[in-house]
């Protein structure tokens, strides 16, 4: 499985569908909403979404869908990632719904070296959600600064600091055994 790019591996206007979705419960909802402490009731109670607002139910709080999709961007845009330096924008286009399936992709919009240091890059990036159904639900922009392959050869290849697999030690009689021939 790819984990992230190096700055070379970008082609600004390619496009990555990231696979798979994510069907958003209530549950996701909720302790999203309790984890950052939002307890907006059009998130938490249903009563008031259902009598109170022109959705009619609860809707999935906006910052979980971004956050969602930031997440599956990861594997193809920002797994090596040395940092995400901005979101430039970010647009909450159409409700989502405890059941909905929310789906990502990433276009490349720009890709430019570092001027302070010659082993990195920059890549501006656009997000895209959607649900099943092909609605527009979020889009940002970001910017996020990734390693040249320079940089990772520099620094132990692609996976850094990974442990490698010890094989068994042999085992040994204890030295008062004696075997017989």
């Amino acid at each position: 499985m790819q984990f992230g790019r190096t700055y070379e591996e970008f082609e600004v206007g390619a496009v990555y569908k990231h696979w798979p979705g994510k069907t958003v419960t209530e549950y996701d909802d909720h302790l999203f909403c309790l984890l950052t402490m939002n307890h907006h009731p059009l998130h938490m109670d249903a009563n008031y979404a259902g009598s109170t607002t022109d959705f009619g139910k609860n809707v999935v709080v906006g910052n979980y869908i971004y956050s969602l999709l930031l997440g599956m961007s990861v594997p193809d845009v920002s797994g090596k990632a040395i940092a995400n330096l901005e979101v430039e924008s970010l647009k909450h286009v159409a409700p989502t719904f405890h059941g909905d399936t929310v789906y990502g992709e990433t276009t490349v919009l720009d890709k430019t070296p570092s001027r302070s240091k010659n082993d990195r890059g920059i890549v501006y990036v656009e997000t895209k959600g959607y649900k099943q159904d092909g609605t527009l639900v979020c889009v940002f922009r970001r910017k996020v600064m990734v390693p040249t392959e320079t940089y990772i050869k520099e620094r132990g290849g692609e996976q850094p600091g990974r442990p490698e697999l010890k094989a068994p030690a042999e085992k040994k009689a204890p030295a008062d055994q004696k075997t017989e021939k």
